[in-house]
């Protein structure tokens, strides 16, 4: 049998191949992005800052004291700690709110989810560690898609003042997320030593990033910037620790935020807290949390320890409700930090997604998250 002129046989080898170059092109698109995504090592002059950094011994940043992502022994714990049958994700879809104006407060904060959160703090607008991509990853095909999406579009954010990231972790930085704020804001990018070169690699110009080692600061519209120190690491790729990690203090004249980034819980919150505090508002990490790494990400329990330490007014939690990181049940986080913060009298503030808080004029929590279980 013929079909236009060619042996069936003859045909289906054709549309295989057809099929098979589809299937190439398609994965070659996928992934085309990846290397950009993966951003850059620093070199010439930031590289030199990098290793003149008390931080940076032995060819990588260190934590104050010794913090193992896994300790050792820990591997076959988090192994099974991931097969255990917990509720990932809520049944219900979260409850997304679009930013009302402000109340005329001096201190405003709006969470967007996980930890991207907009201080509004005497008149300026701070965003920290922006990521509005599906997923966090530097493939858009692989790695752990949103719970919810973003509750506005990037391009309606208001105008921005300045630009916060703690580290180069891709559910803190996202290429495509940095790529829109480059074009559409005009706000510099501050950032810990090293993560620079990341930027540089997306076409953020040089004039827009502020580099800066633990406690050092820089003034922006303002208001003052210090990079404090944390308990975590870094990296894009297989290799770790070539960039910093930092908390960050924002303070204008009158109001100051703290904001931890990742971290885990040690005694450096408690300096931080009698050098720059107090804070009016601390902006704390409470989720993706293991026995598995107790170095590197806090409880709730130990976030709220770590509000304390500070010397903080009001705990808005981040960095939980948006990417399933961790074995925990998606509502753990929340549930023992309300329960903690009630029992050491915490002011806490629990918003939606996209809901404006006025910091001296906090709404009671009302376990809305506990609808959608």
């Amino acid at each position: 049998m013929k079909t236009g002129g060619l042996k069936s046989g003859d045909l289906g080898r054709r549309v295989g191949l057809v099929a098979g170059a589809a299937a190439l092109a398609a994965a070659v698109w996928a992934v085309r992005n990846v290397p950009a995504a993966l951003g850059a090592r620093p070199s010439g002059e930031r590289a030199s800052r990098v290793r003149r950094s008390k931080q940076f011994r032995d060819g990588a940043f260190r934590n104050t004291t010794p913090s193992p992502v896994l300790p050792p022994g820990t591997r076959q714990q988090v192994a099974r700690e991931f097969l255990r049958r917990t509720q990932r994700k809520p049944r219900l879809p979260v409850p997304l709110m679009a930013p009302g104006p402000s109340q005329g407060g001096d201190l405003d904060a709006v969470w967007y989810g996980h930890s991207s959160a907009l201080i509004e703090i005497e008149g300026r607008r701070v965003l920290l560690d922006p990521v509005w991509s599906e997923r966090c990853s530097p493939a858009s095909f692989t790695g752990p898609r949103r719970l919810h999406p973003p509750p506005v579009p990037l391009y309606q954010l208001p105008e921005l003042d300045a630009i916060v990231i703690s580290h180069d972790h891709y559910d803190h930085l996202d290429m495509d997320t940095v790529r829109v704020l480059a074009r559409t804001q005009s706000a510099p990018f501050l950032v810990p030593l090293g993560v620079g070169a990341h930027l540089e690699r997306w076409r953020v110009p040089t004039s827009r990033i502020i580099e800066l080692d633990w406690n050092e600061e820089a003034t922006v519209s303002g208001l003052r910037f210090v990079a404090t120190p944390g308990r975590h690491f870094s990296g894009r790729g297989l290799r770790r620790d070539q960039t910093l990690w930092a908390s960050w203090v924002i303070a204008g004249e009158r109001r100051r935020v703290f904001y931890t980034g990742d971290s885990g819980y040690f005694d450096g919150y408690a300096a931080i807290g009698e050098t720059y505090g107090p804070f009016d508002l601390s902006v704390v990490q409470i989720g993706a949390y293991s026995k598995g790494w107790p170095d590197i990400h806090m409880t709730p329990e130990e976030a709220i320890l770590t509000h304390l330490d500070v010397r903080a007014g009001v705990l808005l939690p981040v960095h939980w409700g948006t990417f399933s990181l961790a074995p925990h049940a998606w509502n753990d986080p929340i549930d023992n930090l309300w329960r903690e913060a009630k029992a050491r009298d915490v002011r806490l503030v629990v918003p939606r997604p996209g809901e404006r808080v006025t910091v001296d004029d906090p709404p009671p929590v009302d376990g809305w998250w506990q609808t959608i279980l």
